[in-house]
């Protein structure tokens, strides 16, 4: 259960005044629980703690640049997603509620402020031609011009309808087939063969992948916008950060694990792999000490209709405490529709191009460049 203290408490704890934690709490530091008396505000003691260890770090600078980097304080406001108590929300509506319904075009427009009509219109871009999933950044650099999202482009409309066309570009590379104006899941859908459960299942997971705040493509789409680069620019960027297999490049890593695993016996596969130290892929997550809430949602109609599926998970969960992340859940969806390796990757670049797009979009709006400063450790000049 969790513990709360009062202002006073918690300002003794963090060896400040009042003043100073209540200008915390509006800088997004330490969140203010209310009470029974409206007047009065509580603080969760694990969340004093951390700040209070962050601030002692802070004093040194080797350790502020290293608690900040890794999964630290906040560095940027953003008003696109919010990351909180083990649920996720895409400005202010709850990601996963989001996902029983909305498709990913009508979460991009919500996400980048912009009308939906404007942004996935009824025409279709044009485009070059077909691609395959294993260069989907080359294809969709090659597929995809800079002029409709530079930063000179001040006409909302034309932002907006270049920003939906990069969306769109990007399926028709994942897929192969010219962009239309479909839903971006049914398109999919139609390529891959996929039934309208099926084209039900990759809606959910598109909206699910959509954003997750400040990961590392989003952090690296960010900073390509705030150099005065195009969307598209920041789209590729995104694409490069996400192959990294700590990103959405674990999505292979968590294709080989469960290629490892013994048909029937996969906890003993598990125990080989954790005596290894190899760690197990695609579960846990810094963020959602209690679970992923997408990988839950992506999860859930497919652990009743899979007992292997259901063996896999409960095994990984009682041998490490650890459950599904998002990654594992995408490629789980990937194999119950049969589709092929590589799918799970995409259908994440999909989704979270509207996040790339979003941040820069905010990024633009904000202004500035983000150039942060190193800790120098080498030899003195």
């Amino acid at each position: 259960m969790t513990a709360f203290l009062t202002a006073a408490e918690a300002a003794a704890r963090l060896g400040v005044s009042r003043q100073t934690l209540y200008a915390y709490v509006s800088r997004g530091l330490i969140e203010a629980h209310p009470t029974a008396d409206p007047r009065v505000r509580a603080y969760a003691a694990e969340a004093v703690a951390r700040l209070a260890e962050a601030r002692r770090r802070g004093r040194r600078p080797r350790e502020v640049a290293r608690a900040t980097l890794d999964w630290g304080l906040p560095v940027l406001e953003t008003a696109v997603t919010l990351i909180r108590d083990g649920r996720l929300s895409y400005r202010g509506l709850d990601a996963v509620a989001l996902a029983e319904t909305a498709t990913l075009e009508e979460v991009a427009a919500r996400l980048w402020d912009l009308p939906l009509a404007d942004a996935f219109g009824p025409d279709a871009p044009a485009a070059p031609g077909a691609a395959r999933h294993d260069d989907l950044l080359g294809a969709f650099a090659a597929a995809t011009a800079d002029e409709p999202t530079a930063p000179w482009q001040q006409d909302p409309r034309r932002l907006a309808a270049g920003s939906g066309a990069l969306v769109r570009h990007l399926a028709a590379c994942i897929t192969g087939e010219a962009p239309d104006a479909a839903p971006l899941h049914r398109h999919c859908a139609a390529s891959w063969g996929l039934d309208p459960a099926g084209a039900e299942a990759l809606r959910r997971a598109l909206v699910l992948c959509a954003d997750h705040e400040l990961n590392a493509s989003a952090f690296t789409a960010r900073c390509i916008a705030s150099a005065g680069a195009s969307l598209r620019a920041a789209v590729v960027g995104g694409l490069a950060a996400l192959s990294g297999s700590r990103h959405g490049g674990m999505t292979d890593r968590v294709e080989a694990l469960w290629d490892a695993l013994d048909g029937a016996d996969p906890a003993a596969s598990l125990r080989r792999r954790l005596a290894g130290r190899d760690g197990l892929p695609g579960f846990g997550h810094p963020l959602y000490p209690a679970g992923d809430p997408r990988a839950a949602a992506l999860l859930a109609p497919l652990l009743a209709r899979d007992p292997r599926l259901r063996a896999i998970t409960d095994a990984a969960e009682g041998l490490t405490g650890a459950r599904p992340a998002l990654d594992f859940a995408l490629v789980a969806l990937r194999r119950h529709l049969g589709l092929a390796r590589g799918s799970a990757f995409a259908l994440f670049a999909l989704g979270r191009s509207v996040g790339w797009i979003a941040h820069g979009l905010e990024q633009r709006r904000a202004g500035g460049l983000i150039r942060p400063r190193a800790v120098y450790v080498g030899p003195a000049p």
